[in-house]
């Protein structure tokens, strides 16, 4: 195979792709072609209460001044709770005036295509644009930009996404995100990528009071579910979970990265939560360890690269032992 197959290379978490694509795949696939947590939050029993009700929009109120304390954010309404910050990379280029934007390539791919969606033009040199979108750190390499810099891109204007800013806290902005003299940054954030709960479908926008007002109008009077609210509000304050889980992910990257360099890989990048991999044969690669059971993330712009998520159990562990053993 010369080149990644786009229905599995646009994003991670493609199984029914892949169950097509590879249908004599041993069930059920061990699927690390995300970044996501493979050992979630516990959920609060308390989510799954009321599914008769709405949800309370006091609830929203309260998951947005939990999440600006633990972003830093010292003014709630400029944080907007957003279903999942996808949802804020398709808005923004919509409400945002339209015009240049440097989004440095490869990064996550929905930017690109929201921005050029919505009427503006991509260039590559941010000092010639009117918006800087910046993914830090950056999906799928790892590579991330000191605060002070970010900074400074935001005076020109910058949309940050900070999806998996939880592995590493010290290269926030959110803080700053439309506070005085910062008025043109925002931040999205993302719940489910650490937290392990994709599925959940929570994530924020931290902007200038304008911009989030005019955010929570485009959604509506009921943005999030109810087990949304109620998961936020119990996981933001839970400083213990989080602290451990930073490094128990920590291990498990080490762990990642000796397996794929013994099976001989090179590792090219990453966060705690997945990892960027070279090799000359990675489409032959990819085949023989979907063929396998084991999902991976190919890529379009690149067929010699490959991402890797985080097995969660011992037994996944040893799965992907045994299915890169035989892939080489």
């Amino acid at each position: 195979m010369s080149g990644a197959p786009s229905s599995l290379s646009g994003h991670g978490g493609r199984l029914a792709a892949a169950r097509a694509r590879f249908p004599d795949a041993p069930a059920p696939w061990l699927d690390l072609s995300t970044g996501i947590n493979p050992r979630p939050y516990p959920v609060p029993p308390q989510a799954f209460e009321d599914w008769g009700s709405l949800p309370d929009p006091d609830n929203l109120a309260r998951l947005e001044a939990v999440a600006a304390r633990a972003f830093g954010v010292d003014d709630p309404a400029r944080v907007v709770a957003m279903p999942g910050s996808e949802t804020a990379i398709r808005l923004l280029p919509k409400i945002l005036p339209r015009g240049r934007v440097s989004l440095p390539l490869p990064t996550y791919s929905s930017h690109a295509h929201a921005w050029r969606r919505a009427g503006s033009e991509l260039v590559a040199d941010p000092s010639q644009a009117d918006v800087c979108v910046v993914v830090n750190p950056n999906n799928p390499d790892g590579r991330s930009l000191k605060p002070e810099a970010v900074l400074a891109l935001g005076q020109r204007g910058a949309v940050v996404d900070e999806a998996f800013v939880e592995c590493e806290p010290s290269l926030s902005v959110a803080r700053f995100a439309g506070a005085p003299g910062h008025e043109r940054l925002v931040v999205l954030r993302s719940f489910g990528k650490f937290y392990g709960l994709a599925g959940l479908r929570l994530g924020f926008v931290i902007a200038r009071p304008a911009l989030a007002r005019r955010l929570r109008d485009t959604l509506g009077e009921w943005p999030l579910s109810a087990p949304a609210l109620a998961t936020g509000l119990a996981a933001y304050p839970d400083t213990a979970w989080a602290d451990a889980t930073r490094a128990s992910l920590t291990d498990a990257a080490a762990r990642l990265d000796a397996l794929l360099a013994g099976a001989g890989y090179e590792i090219m990048g990453g966060t705690s939560l997945f990892r960027l991999v070279q090799a000359a044969d990675a489409m032959q690669r990819f085949e023989a360890l979907a063929r396998a059971g084991v999902l991976t993330r190919p890529f379009d712009h690149d067929a010699g690269l490959l991402r890797f998520g985080l097995p969660g159990s011992d037994a996944q562990w040893a799965r992907l032992a045994a299915a890169l053993e035989t892939a080489r």
